[in-house]
């Protein structure tokens, strides 16, 4: 599929580049379906390229959101296309989905890794709150006017912990790591015996652990896919803008798209939540059923 993309070779070369992409067409609903279709039942590969090159612009709008970590633009245009082609692969337009809503996810997870592996030789962090700083923290200082360099005021912390929903000692250690990356060659000690590097561990889990997480989390991703069966339009339209976006949809806007109130809104958000919840949980039980008939 990437045998005849266009290519970003630099910063300089980035007008140009959007410029080639923009002489892709949109597809239509039907077209994406039956284009959809006719690779995943029949391995058309020109359906895929058509699919691929229909969604570079998705990808090259989600590629500048992460302009402000350092690397080259090429290199992380390129490794959304990689997070595309994947999304592609496991499209299914059966589902009712649009790619672009499936994409965006995949063409996400593959930029947010490889700025994680990239950005310094020092692990950022792990955990799920750990990336979520990582990529949030520098917007979150910049909504409360944080800018200065150096520690945190202590009311500072609290309002973006409070904000992104983790703890306050994760948000101090987070902006003390972002304040400097310090090399790995840096001595320990002014005499210059022993190096950061020699501490090192290799904490990286192993093949057999990162193998079982990405099966546990095709599986819930497909059981959320699943799940968002069980709701209406107007349903789904709230609890993908309010649970699923990225930047979540104020009340006060979706009341005004659906001409109801406020109260209403945030009623038929959670009653969509306890549908998609419980469909989850069903989903994933009739997944894992099979698995434990099967002698050890």
């Amino acid at each position: 599929m990437a045998a005849a993309l266009p290519v970003l070779a630099n910063e300089g070369g980035l007008s140009r580049y959007l410029d080639e992409i923009r002489r892709f067409p949109m597809l239509e609903p039907t077209e994406e379906y039956m284009l959809a279709k006719s690779w995943r039942e029949h391995g058309d590969r020109d359906a895929a390229h058509k699919l691929v090159t229909s969604h570079l612009r998705l990808v090259a709008k989600i590629a500048m959101g992460y302009r402000g970590y350092g690397l080259p633009i090429g290199e992380v245009v390129s490794e959304g296309n990689v997070g595309l082609m994947q999304a592609v692969k496991r499209f299914d337009p059966d589902k009712g989905f649009r790619l672009a809503t499936y994409a965006m996810w995949w063409i996400k997870a593959a930029i947010q890794e490889y700025i994680l592996r990239s950005w310094s030789l020092v692990k950022m962090g792990t955990t799920a709150n750990q990336k979520k700083l990582f990529f949030n923290l520098r917007k979150a200082k910049g909504r409360i006017s944080a800018l200065d360099e150096g520690d945190l005021r202590p009311d500072q912390v609290k309002q973006i912990a409070t904000r992104l929903g983790v703890p306050e000692q994760d948000v101090i250690d987070m902006n003390r790591r972002l304040g400097g990356d310090a090399s790995l060659n840096s001595p320990l000690r002014e005499e210059g015996e022993g190096e950061w590097q020699d501490w090192l561990v290799d904490d990286s889990p192993t093949q057999e652990t990162v193998l079982a997480r990405e099966q546990e989390g095709q599986n819930r991703l497909a059981a959320l896919k699943d799940a968002l069966g069980v709701l209406n339009p107007r349903e789904r339209r709230i609890f993908e803008a309010r649970r699923l976006a990225d930047d979540p949809i104020t009340l006060e806007d979706l009341s005004s798209e659906f001409g109801v109130s406020r109260e209403r809104v945030r009623q038929i958000e959670v009653r969509a939540f306890e549908k998609v919840q419980d469909a989850v949980k069903r989903n994933l039980a009739s997944r894992e059923a099979p698995r434990a008939g099967v002698p050890a």
